[in-house]
């Protein structure tokens, strides 16, 4: 008779309110299992519950719940039929006099008793140990794995627990999502004390309760580091896509005090890529979560440090420093800066995407949402890699994908290989010159306008779930003024800076901008950010390493 495995020993818990048999029992539970089981002991229904519904929201699992009938102000009976609400898979003992074994038996019925024990129970080998070697017998049979620690309830059509779950996946932390009218979505809104008006409740590990939090908050609560160690770095990386994470690792581990600042979660928009295909050494391909997860530990095992949830509102450049200011007024300083902050999908421009977004239609891979689209008819905007990819994942278990393309084909912008692979799967088709006029649906998304770009013509389908991909833009609006940026608000670098004297104009450095290097000196830009770059997953990390060869080369000029 093994208990489950974990940091947390699962419970055998006891409730008397005379403190004489409470120490007994206990004492008698410990004596035999206290090596494999916690024993919980109260002296009263009401702590008991208090106990249990603690354990509720940290995740412990309950066994045995032993409680004796005669209890003030909440029977045996009573407190048992509450516990069930909270554990209903514990196995339960009610503890009686020989005058109450009439109750005990009507208990059978009432609460789904599993045992009743007469006191005095001693020897408790004869008459004790027996009856609970055959009940956690009977429970460790059962379907009692332990939850995650960390867990999400919410509505099915609500935006921000639909953001909850993709930052804590996208974030490598594992949790277990409940529906708010699923009964142990129930019971844990009832341990927490919600009312369910405002969701997602999410409990931490160790049992605190958030509702509605915000990414710095779950960050903070569930492990992520937020806050910088120090003050000043050699190196700072603004984003944690290919790029920033090639970067922390080639900057890291050639020495580098190097720090990677993420807003959202490391991976970036290739972090939510379902396959990747073309990466060099993956012939079987490779999910974005795997590339990331790997990236991130090699990061770490380095020595970069890694923040997350931390927004960057501002650079300033001061003599040699380079400080990155972030929303909540804190600021780190560096002797070099590498912007690697990615793009962002753009938003679709037709009336109530806005209103709807999270609520059926989602800007990017969404994967947390993959396990909704069963069976159903699933919608995906744009005719690029990142929407091929997606339009192939989620095939596997979607009653059909059709890829909406404003194009007249995919040749254009997506790699041949997805294209083949698009070809073959029966279940996905391709409407080529359509676009969505219109989206339909009061809570959630419930139907979409489809306009043939040639003919004008429109047709509506039903839909329950929309996936948009449609273009890229940088997000460098906060870089306004500091370094110089093309007409789409791309950074440029290097080569492309030169004016008609060879540098940019107010350039101090008695030399031309390294090729990585912005029009402020010592501060650099990598990835998809970088005006004409390649927008491919490689070159993103080729060039997060080559700016760690040119940072070098300028701390080694200051």
């Amino acid at each position: 008779m093994t208990p489950p495995d974990g940091p947390r020993r699962a419970v055998l818990l006891t409730v008397d309110d005379d403190p004489g048999v409470s120490r007994a029992v206990a004492r008698d539970l410990r004596r035999r299992y206290g090596e494999r089981y916690r024993v919980v002991r109260a002296e009263s229904g009401d702590a008991a519950m208090d106990a249990l519904r603690q354990m509720k929201l940290r995740g412990d699992l309950v066994a045995v719940i032993l409680a004796d009938y005669r209890m003030p102000d909440m029977n045996g009976i009573e407190f048992l039929e509450r516990a069930m609400d909270v554990y209903p898979g514990a196995r339960r003992i009610l503890l009686t006099a020989y005058a109450d074994t009439g109750a005990a038996i009507d208990a059978i019925n009432v609460v789904d008793l599993d045992h009743y024990l007469l006191k005095p129970w001693d020897p408790p080998e004869e008459k004790l140990y027996p009856v609970v070697d055959a009940l956690l017998e009977s429970w460790l049979a059962s379907d009692h794995r332990p939850v995650p620690e960390t867990k999400v309830v919410g509505h099915r059509w609500s935006a921000r627990s639909s953001g909850v779950r993709e930052f804590l996946a996208r974030n490598q932390i594992p949790y277990r999502w409940y529906l708010s009218d699923q009964p142990e979505g129930t019971r844990l809104l009832a341990a927490a004390g919600c009312d369910g008006l405002r969701l997602p409740l999410v409990i931490a590990p160790g049992g605190e309760v958030m509702v509605e939090p915000t990414d710095q908050d779950l960050a903070t609560r569930v492990g992520l580091s937020t806050t910088a160690a120090e003050e000043f770095y050699d190196l700072v990386v603004i984003g944690g896509g290919p790029a920033g994470l090639g970067a922390a690792v080639y900057g890291a581990s050639e020495g580098l005090r190097t720090v990677l600042v993420e807003r959202t979660a490391t991976g970036g928009q290739a972090g939510q890529s379902a396959r990747i295909e073309n990466y060099l050494g993956f012939p079987d391909g490779v999910s974005g979560a795997q590339l990331t997860d790997r990236a991130r530990r090699q990061a770490t095992r380095f020595g970069a440090e890694i923040l997350t949830a931390c927004e960057v509102t501002g650079l300033e450049v001061g003599g040699p420093a380079r400080t990155v200011r972030f929303a909540d007024g804190s600021a780190i300083t560096a002797q070099s800066v590498l912007l690697t902050t990615g793009v962002a999908y753009r938003r679709l421009d037709v009336p109530g995407v806005d209103e709807l977004t999270g609520r059926g239609i989602y800007y990017g891979s969404a994967l947390t949402e993959a396990a909704g689209c069963e069976d159903q008819d699933v919608y995906i905007v744009g005719g690029a890699n990142s929407a091929g990819q997606a339009a192939v994942y989620l095939s596997r278990n979607a009653k059909s994908v059709t890829l909406l393309v404003r194009g007249g084909s995919l040749e254009a912008s997506m790699s041949h290989y997805l294209i083949e692979q698009i070809a073959a799967i029966p279940k996905i088709t391709v409407r080529t010159g359509t676009e969505v006029s219109a989206v339909h649906g009061s809570d959630h998304l419930e139907g979409l306008a489809l306009r043939e770009r040639a003919s004008g013509r429109t047709e509506l389908v039903d839909a329950q779930r929309m996936f948009v991909f449609i273009g890229a833009a940088p997000r460098t609006d906060w870089l306004d003024g500091v370094v110089h940026r093309d007409r789409h608000g791309f950074v440029l670098t290097g080569p492309d800076l030169h004016s008609e004297s060879g540098v940019p104009a107010g350039w101090e450095p008695d030399r031309p901008p390294y090729h990585l290097e912005t029009s402020v000196p010592g501060v650099f830009a990598a990835g998809d950010v970088r005006s004409e770059s390649a927008k491919r997953v490689a070159s993103a990390v080729g060039e997060g390493a080559m700016a760690v060869m040119l940072v070098h080369r300028y701390l080694e000029g200051l």
